[in-house]
């Protein structure tokens, strides 16, 4: 079976907006869902042309290529885009409070279409009894994540409660930093387009790393069970990161997850260099690995992989630079990234389906270790995050 710790299920969903004209514009409730809709057909334009393989091609991650790809389990990325963005704020802005009930809106929108389409082969699960009955059905496990610490609140209060709704709701993990300095973690260039220096000039950051948003943050998930995930930190985030969960956890018991990155063999800034390596491994997490050839190339080849052969050597080296640095297979894993607006992907790898041959690839190299790198390592981080709430 594959687990991916890091997938963009519901970027290609469309919410209904039901009702006629007059009711979407004359309750509050019918304008919020027509916005919401209006944003995903947006969304969906724009994956045409930066997510899909073509213009026709469609998502690579839904259910039939999950199925033929056979993965068991998705950690399921939900993201609000526009939020994040917030045009009619300035650059840098703190969250502004709404931010959560969007993404509430969205993740009950991800639970009704699986239900509603793929009940009988799929299901979400937000405690491990739904994961181990989904898994022993062999169904497709769902379990929801966040992108985006600006998504929790505005205050200390509110970022408490934002990270209590989404533990009660089953939410695994919440990658605080991401594209752009919201006032939570500053984060690394993560845009393709963009070389990191210039990045750096269009989008400055302070001279920090956590704020006092992202320390609640950071709190909360702890108390609540909730996984840190430190994919898109800043170096800075990443140690002031670790430094507090060290205070918070001095027994090691919570995990730390990095969930669609890469080894820093290059100079790229989002992927991890070998000390966060090292101290994700001290807490028993587990780093995703990133399908997206401008991070997992870089170091490694000047050119993109032109076939799955290539494209499979370039995943082995950072899965063997992790297991040096570790001493074991413990703590690699699959963080497609899927959907999530990384285009060109690794060739050979172009959308779920091909999960199955990655897969194969892994058991003809690692053999028996393998496993671990496919799913078991995903499940204990799971397993434990759930076991610390």
């Amino acid at each position: 079976m594959i687990a991916d710790l890091h997938a963009h299920y519901p970027m290609h969903l469309v919410p209904d907006a039901d009702g006629g004209p007059f009711d979407l514009l004359a309750s509050a409730r019918g304008r919020t869902r027509l916005r919401d809709r209006i944003r995903a057909l947006i969304i969906g334009l724009a994956g045409r042309f930066a997510n899909y393989r073509s213009l026709e091609s469609g998502p690579r991650v839904t259910l039939p290529l999950l199925e033929k790809g056979g993965v068991g389990l998705v950690f399921s990325v939900l993201y609000s885009f526009f939020d994040e963005l917030d045009l009619g704020e300035p650059y840098g802005a703190a969250p502004r409070p709404g931010y959560l009930e969007t993404l509430i809106r969205q993740l009950d929108d991800v639970e009704a279409e699986i239900l509603r389409e793929h009940g009988d082969r799929a299901v979400v699960a937000h405690t491990p009894a739904e994961l181990d009955r989904a898994l022993d059905a062999r169904k497709i496990a769902f379990v929801h994540c966040v992108e985006g610490g600006f998504h929790l609140g505005a205050t200390r209060t509110e970022v408490e409660r934002g990270i209590e709704e989404l533990a009660r709701r089953g939410v695994v993990y919440v990658t605080l930093a991401h594209l752009l300095w919201r006032q939570v973690a500053t984060n690394a260039p993560a845009l393709p387009f963009l070389p990191d220096r210039l990045y750096g000039l269009l989008f400055p950051q302070p001279k920090q790393g956590l704020s006092e948003l992202g320390r609640a943050a950071v709190e909360a998930m702890v108390a609540r069970g909730v996984l840190v995930d430190v994919s898109h930190m800043s170096e800075r985030a990443l140690h002031e990161t670790f430094d507090l969960l060290d205070e918070l956890d001095p027994g090691n018991r919570v995990p730390v997850v990095a969930t669609h990155v890469g080894y820093r063999f290059g100079g790229q800034e989002y992927n991890l260099e070998r000390g966060t390596v090292e101290r994700i491994a001290a807490r028993d997490g587990a780093i995703g690995l990133i399908f997206a050839q401008h991070q997992l190339n870089d170091g490694l080849r000047r050119r993109q992989t032109r076939g799955f052969e290539e494209s499979f050597e370039v995943i082995a080296a950072h899965v063997e630079r992790i297991r040096e640095i570790t001493g074991s297979h413990r703590h690699s894993a699959i963080g497609s990234d899927f959907d999530g607006f990384v285009k060109p992907t690794l060739a050979g790898l172009e959308s779920m389906a091909d999960m199955r041959r990655l897969e194969t690839a892994l058991r003809q190299r690692y053999g028996d270790d393998a496993e671990a790198i496919t799913s078991g390592n995903a499940l204990r981080v799971l397993r434990s995050g759930w076991r610390a709430a």
